[in-house]
């Protein structure tokens, strides 16, 4: 797991804490939303251009 994956990983936690606690959420189908958030994440955080995503590490070692 590389870094960009590490951080959205832990950011998409506290979000659907976050949401439970509110209530938006609930712990028995935060299961549904998770991997959503998580892209969402992940896509947010690459795309500032400083961190690749592994696809991109994979071909820039290609």
């Amino acid at each position: 797991m590389d870094q960009a994956q590490k951080q959205a990983l832990q950011v998409t936690k506290e979000i659907v804490v976050k949401f439970i606690e509110v209530g938006r959420i609930s712990p028995n189908n935060c299961h549904e939303f998770f991997s959503q958030i998580y892209d969402g994440v992940l896509k947010t955080i690459v795309s500032d251009g400083h961190v690749k995503t592994p696809i991109e590490q994979d071909e820039e070692n290609s």
